[in-house]
């Protein structure tokens, strides 16, 4: 049996209860956080339930299978991670059901092409959206969200091969905006989400720096990412975007970056 299918027996509480008690407390005190946000026209992933898209059962919160997946992405790279990569925000096919940032439901149930379960966590995690919702097409049914930008991301880290533990994957407005009467749809956020949004990046930052962690290097998905962090005073090198044929340049931003800045 290998190290993962061994990892994969234990249960969340088992798993969290080998790491420090004190990390443990502030990364959940800062998931909880992120769970009090309410906004008009954003989702929160990690405080709100949509019955119509969202599994609905007794004994399943599909909110709060979303905080522990998010507990245990954290854990291990809080700390850590060398590297940090920022988009704008959650978008509806990826950390929208995930609860994680630039993560799709198909890297957690290890249905993906390309990026395995273990990348993620060592534990397998769980899908929150529905299987028998009207309003998903068949594959999201049945393998639950496919992101390609979540894809291209990830499949960066792996092929330049980074310790996907080494890296940390995150969205500078940390919920997911969405276009009115259209919760799978995606929006830019206002200037005023995108400040409130810096909060939340920055306490992850500090709490990065609290649990023993260096100045990591900070790569933003796109440049309108880049020059966000910008005027908050944080300096990040802006790749091109995954989307609208950027792939490959994506990939190569991200190499280049990464050959330079971590040497």
């Amino acid at each position: 049996m290998s190290l993962f299918e061994l990892e994969k027996t234990l249960s969340f509480d088992e798993y969290i209860a080998t790491f420090d008690v004190e990390r443990v407390a502030k990364v959940h005190n800062f998931v909880d956080w992120l769970a009090q946000y309410q906004g008009g026209l954003v989702h929160n992933p990690w405080g709100e339930v949509n019955p119509d898209l969202e599994i609905v059962t007794d004994g399943f919160d599909a909110a709060q299978v979303r905080r522990d997946n998010l507990v245990a992405y954290l854990l291990p790279r809080l700390g850590r991670a060398k590297v940090f990569v920022v988009a704008e925000a959650v978008g509806y096919q990826g950390g929208r059901f995930s609860g994680i940032a630039i993560t799709c439901e198909r890297m957690l149930l290890d249905k993906h092409k390309t990026i395995r379960a273990k990348d993620v966590t060592p534990i397998r995690l769980e899908r929150t959206s529905s299987p028998t919702s009207s309003l998903l097409k068949g594959t999201q049914q049945k393998d639950g969200f496919n992101e390609p930008t979540d894809t291209v991301v990830w499949s960066a880290i792996v092929e330049k091969g980074i310790d996907p533990y080494d890296t940390l994957l995150w969205n500078i407005f940390p919920f997911h905006p969405h276009k009115e009467d259209n919760p799978l749809t995606n929006r830019t956020p206002t200037d005023r989400e995108q400040q409130l949004g810096w909060e939340y990046t920055k306490r992850l930052l500090d709490l990065h720096i609290e649990l023993g962690g260096v100045e990591p290097l900070v790569l933003a998905v796109g440049q309108k990412s880049a020059d966000t962090m910008g005027t908050f005073g944080l300096s990040a090198i802006g790749l091109r975007h995954p989307a609208n044929g950027g792939a490959n340049l994506y990939r190569q931003g991200f190499a280049e970056a990464v050959d330079t800045c971590l040497k």
